[in-house]
């Protein structure tokens, strides 16, 4: 399928040869660390923080391969929009502080003040569900939330941002650069489906649903297909992948709060990418729509006046001025 430019310089139609290119080296890259994971006999969970580049890889070869988009798909600092960097590790403490709220409103789930999110004591699944950073043993309540939003702030801006920045470049850069022709929720849906079943291998082997395996598949597929909106929205806002990276990373490093402060309930519910994750990922989403949605062009890291035709009208509207 060739690609025509619009008289911006954005590309029309989508260029199959590129997603080709990103999707079949993803399979490989995955393949590769499954058929590791078999022969080795370790377990893909431990592989994981290796597995988490394969996006990247896969963005890379794309770009080497495919149509040379690696400069356009927001590895840079956003100097012009820095805001963005706090709000991207504010938003998810937020948003796992309200599905947290909601699930202690649930038959069989209590509030367990003395909880440790660090070392996850308090759940048997908060110690793997979401990459919970590991600690010394907390105060009591309130003072143990604070010290946890604290330190997965901290985690979740670096180390955490560091692995994140392996998928964010491959989702939500190269990937979501290539299916812009599709538009926000249309290219966001496709990433959205497509990093769930990434996750497969990983979750088959009793990640984020111990209990349920399969079926974690499937939910944690529409987790992702929920979350996909928002880490577009934050990317679009930031013009840059280390918005989402951070977002990323801090979502992991926070989300074992709902696992340890509210306790019972099912792994398939109660579970930051479960279904209570889903609940308040769709809320998020929601709320883009009444704000306003971003327009999303293959242009969408460039910023305002730089490396852009002299002829060219900004590619990116949103509310902001």
């Amino acid at each position: 399928m060739s690609v025509e430019p619009d008289p911006t310089g954005n590309a029309t139609t989508i260029d199959a040869r590129s997603i080709a290119v990103f999707l079949g080296s993803l399979a490989a890259l995955s393949s590769g660390f499954v058929v590791v994971s078999w022969l080795l006999e370790v377990s893909m969970i431990a592989l994981a923080p290796g597995y988490m580049f394969t996006p990247l890889l896969a963005g890379v070869v794309t770009s080497v391969v495919g149509s040379k988009s690696f400069d356009r798909a927001g590895l840079r600092v956003p100097w012009d929009r820095l805001r963005w960097l706090p709000i991207a590790g504010v938003v998810p403490i937020g948003l796992v502080l309200l599905g947290t709220a909601i699930a202690l409103g649930l038959p069989g789930v209590e509030f367990v003040p003395d909880a440790n999110p660090l070392t996850g004591e308090g759940s048997d699944l908060a110690s793997q569900a979401a990459d919970a950073p590991a600690g010394s043993d907390l105060p009591g309540w309130p003072y143990n939330l604070v010290v946890a939003v604290v330190a997965s702030l901290v985690i979740g801006a670096t180390i955490n941002a560091a692995f994140a920045l392996g998928e964010e470049v491959g989702w939500r850069g190269v990937f979501l650069t290539e299916l812009a022709p599709l538009g926000f929720w249309g290219a966001s849906t496709v990433v959205g489906l497509v990093w769930g079943l990434w996750h497969a291998p990983v979750i088959l082997e009793g990640y984020n649903f111990p209990g349920h395996p399969v079926l974690g598949v499937g939910v944690m597929t529409v987790a992702c297909l929920a979350m996909s909106p928002v880490y577009t929205y934050v990317a679009l806002s930031a013009r840059s992948v280390l918005a989402p990276a951070i977002f990323h990373g801090t979502f992991n490093a926070f989300g074992a709060t709902m696992l340890v402060f509210a306790s019972g309930g099912s792994e398939l519910v109660v579970n930051p990418v479960g279904g209570l994750g889903i609940l308040v990922f769709a809320l998020a989403a929601v709320a883009i729509t009444i704000t306003g949605t971003p327009s999303l062009t293959r242009e969408w890291a460039v910023a305002d006046g730089e490396d852009r035709p002299a002829d060219a009208e900004p590619s990116l509207r949103t509310d902001e001025t």
